[in-house]
C-alpha cells in the first residue's frame, strides 16, 4: 500500500508542476503585454504553487519509508507536518492578497492603476478552468490514497482559481471603468484562502495528536468484529489517526471456559480480518476478556 500510496502522489505532483510552470508563464508574459499587475500577481501566484508541490512529494516521499528502530511505528506523521507548511503557505499568500488589496481601497488613489488589454481576461479565464481542473483531479487522488498533504494542494489549486477569479473581476471592472473592483475582489478571495489554510491545518493536527477517526468507520469495524460468532460483545474500542492510516485497540468478550490457546486463535481471526477489510488499519490490538467475568 505504501508503494502505491507513493506512487499515486508523485504521479499527481508532476502533473501539478508542469501545470503550474506552464500556467505561470502563460500569466506572465499577458499581465505584461497587457499591462496587468493583477495578472502578473497571479502569475507569482501560481509560480508559489510549484515550491507548495515540492513540499508534498517531499512529505509524502517521507512518510511511505518503511518503520525503523528509531520509528517502530513508522514515518505517516511526516505527511501531515507536509500538510501544516502547505497551510501555512496558504494563509500567507491570502494574507499577502488581503493585506494589499486593503491598503489600496484605504489609499483612495486610483488613477495610477493602468486599464488592461483583453489579452489579460483570457490568460484570467484559462487559468480559472485549469485551476478548477487541478482542484478536482488532485483531489480525487486525495481522497483515493488518504493523503492530508495532496488535499491541501488541491486546496492550493482551488485558491489559485480563486485568485484567478479576483483578477479577472478586477480586470473586468477595470476596463469597465472601476479599477477598484480588483482589490474589493482580492479581499473577497482572502477570506476564502484563509478558509481553506484552516481546514487543512485542523486536518493535519488532529491526524498528529491521536485524534479518534470517524464515527461511521468506528461502527463498521464493532459490526466486522461481531461477525464472529466466538464473540459475545465488545467491552472497549480505542482508535487514533496516525497521519492517514488508523491504530485499533480493542477488547473483545469470549465464553470464559475457552483455554487460552483458543481464546488467542479468536484474536487473530479478529485482527487479521479488521486489517483485510479496513486498508486504513495499520495495526490492530485485540484483548480477549472473560464473558462476565
Amino acid at each position: 500500500m505504501e508503494n502505491e500510496f507513493q506512487k499515486t502522489a508523485n504521479k499527481v505532483s508532476f502533473v501539478s508542476i508542469i501545470a503550474n510552470v506552464v500556467l505561470s508563464v502563460i500569466k506572465l508574459l499577458a499581465g505584461f503585454i497587457a499591462h496587468s499587475n493583477a495578472m502578473i500577481s497571479d502569475a507569482i501566484h501560481s509560480a508559489s504553487d510549484v515550491f507548495s508541490t515540492v513540499v508534498v512529494i517531499i512529505g509524502v516521499h517521507l512518510a511511505s519509508r518503511k518503520p525503523d528502530k528509531e520509528h517502530p511505528y513508522g514515518h505517516e506523521r511526516m505527511e501531515c507536518v507536509a500538510a501544516i507548511v502547505l497551510a501555512t503557505i496558504l494563509f500567507l499568500t491570502g494574507c499577502a492578497i488581503g493585506v494589499q488589496a486593503l491598503q489600496t481601497i484605504l489609499s483612495g488613489d486610483y488613477s495610477q492603476i493602468q486599464i488592461p488589454g483583453m489579452l489579460a481576461m483570457i490568460a484570467a479565464i484559462v487559468s480559472i478552468a485549469v485551476k478548477e481542473a487541478m482542484y478536482w483531479y488532485t483531489r480525487h487522488y486525495a481522497l483515493k490514497i488518504d493523503s492530508s498533504a495532496l488535499m491541501a494542494d488541491a486546496w492550493h489549486h482551488r485558491s489559485d482559481a480563486f485568485s484567478s477569479i479576483g483578477a479577472l473581476i478586477g480586470i473586468a471592472g477595470a476596463r469597465m471603468g472601476y479599477p477598484v473592483m480588483d482589490s474589493i475582489a482580492s479581499l473577497v478571495i482572502f477570506f476564502f484562502i484563509v478558509k481553506a489554510a484552516w481546514d487543512i491545518f485542523k486536518d493535519a493536527i488532529d491526524k498528529m495528536v491521536d485524534h479518534a477517526c470517524d464515527e461511521q468507520t468506528e461502527t463498521q469495524i464493532k459490526e466486522c468484529v461481531m461477525k464472529h460468532d466466538e464473540v459475545k460483545g465488545i467491552d472497549l474500542l480505542q482508535t487514533r489517526l496516525f497521519g492517514n492510516r488508523i491504530y485499533v485497540d480493542i477488547e473483545i468478550c469470549v465464553d470464559g471456559s475457552y483455554t487460552l490457546k483458543e481464546a488467542h486463535e479468536i484474536a487473530e481471526q479478529v485482527h487479521d480480518s479488521v486489517e483485510t477489510q479496513f486498508s486504513r488499519v495499520k495495526h490492530i490490538m485485540v484483548h480477549v476478556n472473560p464473558e462476565n467475568r
